[in-house]
C-alpha cells in the first residue's frame, strides 16, 4: 500500500491513450472517488466518469462510454449494471484491490471476468490472503486458461504445494507468474526515511444519512437566514454548535440520534481501510475529535480480535504511558483510538506506520501534530495518512479551508476577526449550500 499502483496506471493510461477508446476502473466503493480526484489531480486531460448514482444514472452513462477515456465503478454496482456492459469493450480494464475476486465462484468474481477488454490489470497489496486459489482467481481474470482450469491447478500446484510441500512444483508454479507480477515493498523503493504519504479518502453518505444531513443542513440556512450580521455575530456559539451537528452527522448519525437504524457511509469505508491495513501487518493510529466516535469503532473492531488501545482526555497520564508502552512493544498488527485533543502532543508512537484522520479539523496544524506521533525520528517505515472525507458535505469544505489555512472555527469565535474575516454570514450560507 503507498507505493504508487495508481499513479503507475494513471500514467499508463496517459501513455497509451486512443481516440474513441474507454479504460475501465473497477474498484471497492470507499475509493472510487479517490480514483477520479487523483485522475484530476495526475491526469486532467482524461474524460473521467465515475459510475455512481442510480442504476438509471450508471447506465446512461454506460450507453455514452466513449465519451470518456475513463469509467470508474464499484464491485457492487458492476455486479448490478452487467448487462449494460455486454456490448462493451474496454481497452483496458484494471482492478484495484483485486483481492475482491478472490473466490473465484463469487458472483463478483465471475462480472468482473466477463467484461470484455484488450488488456487487464489487477492491483493488490495482498494477491493471497488465505489460499492458494486467490492467486488462480486473480490469473484467471488476467489470462484465462493460462493456469488450467481450477480443477487442473488444484491438483498440479495447490494440493502439492500446501499439503505435501512439493518444492518442485512451487518452483514451476513461481517460473511460470513472476514475469506477470510486479511487486514493489516499501524498503526497496525508499532511500530516505521516513517518509510521509498523506492520501484524501472520498466517502459518500448512507441514504438515511444523506437525509439526516440535508434536514439539519436546511434548519441552519433557515436560521441564518433570518439573522441580520449582529445578530449573527451574537450567536456565533450556537451556530459553530449546529456545525458541530453537521459534522457529527458525518461521522456516524448515531452520534446525534440514539434510534438512528441506517448507516454511516464513512464507518463502513474506514473500517475496510483498516482490516486492510491489518491484514497488511501494520500498526494503526486513529484520531477523531469525537470521543463518542472513538467507543463506536472499537465496538465494531472487537470482533476482529486485534489489540485495541484507547486515549482520550479522560485518560489518566500513568495509564497513557503505560498503553503507550504496550503498543510499542507489540510486534503484531494493533490500532490505538485516540481522540484529536488528547493525542496530538507528547505521544511517541514510532511503531505505528498508518494514521487514520476520521475527521477532519478546522485547524490543519492540529491534524498534522497528531500525525506526528508517528512521522517523527526513530520511524523506520514511510507513514501512510490517511483523511476520510465525507463527500458534499461540510467536511470537503473544511479540506478546502485547510489548504487555504483558514481556521474557521477561531473565525466564527471570536467576535474581534468577524469584521475582518471572510466567515461572515453570507460565506457560511454559501459553504452550507
Amino acid at each position: 500500500m503507498g507505493l504508487g499502483k495508481t499513479l503507475q496506471v494513471i500514467s499508463l493510461l496517459l501513455a497509451h491513450q486512443k481516440k474513441d477508446s474507454t479504460n475501465l476502473v473497477v474498484a471497492p466503493a470507499s475509493v472510487i472517488y479517490n480514483w477520479q480526484n487523483e485522475a484530476q489531480k495526475f491526469a486532467p486531460e482524461l474524460k473521467t466518469a465515475v459510475l455512481g448514482g442510480t442504476k438509471k444514472e450508471r447506465t446512461q452513462i454506460l450507453a455514452n462510454a466513449s465519451k470518456y477515456d475513463l469509467l470508474i465503478t464499484s464491485y457492487q454496482s458492476l455486479n448490478r449494471d452487467l448487462e449494460a456492459y455486454q456490448k462493451l469493450v474496454f481497452n483496458i480494464q484494471i482492478l484495484d484491490e483485486a483481492q475482491n475476486i478472490k473466490n473465484h465462484q463469487s458472483i463478483t468474481a465471475q462480472s468482473v471476468k466477463v467484461i470484455k477488454a484488450h488488456h487487464k490489470l489487477a492491483l493488490t497489496g495482498t494477491p493471497i490472503e488465505n489460499k492458494l486459489s486467490e492467486l488462480w482467481s486473480i490469473f484467471d481474470y488476467l489470462m484465462p486458461n493460462f493456469l488450467g482450469s481450477y480443477l487442473d491447478f488444484k491438483k498440479k500446484f495447490e494440493l502439492p504445494i500446501i499439503k505435501d510441500e512439493d518444492e518442485e512444483a512451487e518452483k514451476q508454479l513461481v517460473e511460470m507468474v513472476t514475469p506477470f507480477i510486479l511487486r514493489r515493498l516499501k524498503k526497496d523503493v525508499l532511500n530516505d526515511l521516513p517518509a510521509k504519504e498523506e492520501e484524501i479518502v472520498y466517502v459518500n453518505m448512507g441514504s438515511k444519512q444523506s437525509e439526516l444531513y440535508k434536514l439539519q443542513t436546511q434548519k441552519l440556512i433557515a436560521e441564518l437566514s433570518c439573522q441580520g450580521d449582529a445578530e449573527f455575530k451574537r450567536a456565533h456559539f450556537k451556530i459553530f454548535a449546529q456545525i458541530t451537528k453537521l459534522r457529527e452527522i458525518c461521522c456516524d448519525p448515531h452520534l446525534l440520534y440514539e434510534n438512528y437504524h441506517g448507516n454511516s457511509g464513512k464507518l463502513i469505508a474506514t473500517i475496510d481501510l483498516i482490516k486492510a491495513n491489518l491484514e497488511n501487518e501494520h500498526k494503526i493510529l486513529l484520531f477523531s475529535q469525537f470521543t463518542s466516535m472513538l467507543e463506536i469503532i472499537q465496538n465494531k473492531l472487537r470482533k476482529l480480535k486485534v489489540p485495541i488501545f484507547v486515549i482520550t482526555r479522560a485518560t489518566a497520564k500513568k495509564e497513557r504511558q503505560d498503553k503507550i508502552h504496550q503498543f510499542n512493544s507489540l510486534d503484531k498488527p494493533a490500532i490505538f483510538l485516540i481522540s484529536l485533543k488528547a493525542g496530538g502532543t507528547g505521544i511517541n508512537l514510532t511503531s505505528a506506520d498508518v494514521v487514520i484522520h476520521y475527521d477532519p479539523w478546522w485547524n490543519l496544524a492540529a491534524e498534522n501534530q497528531a500525525s506526528d506521533r508517528a512521522h517523527r525520528m526513530g520511524q523506520k517505515h514511510t507513514v501512510k495518512i490517511y483523511k476520510m472525507v465525507t463527500r458534499n458535505s461540510i467536511e470537503e469544505k473544511i479540506i478546502s479551508l485547510q489548504h487555504k489555512k483558514a481556521d474557521l472555527a477561531k473565525i466564527i469565535l471570536d467576535n474581534d476577526g468577524m469584521a475582518q474575516a471572510t466567515m461572515n454570514r453570507e460565506s457560511l450560507l454559501k459553504i452550507l449550500k
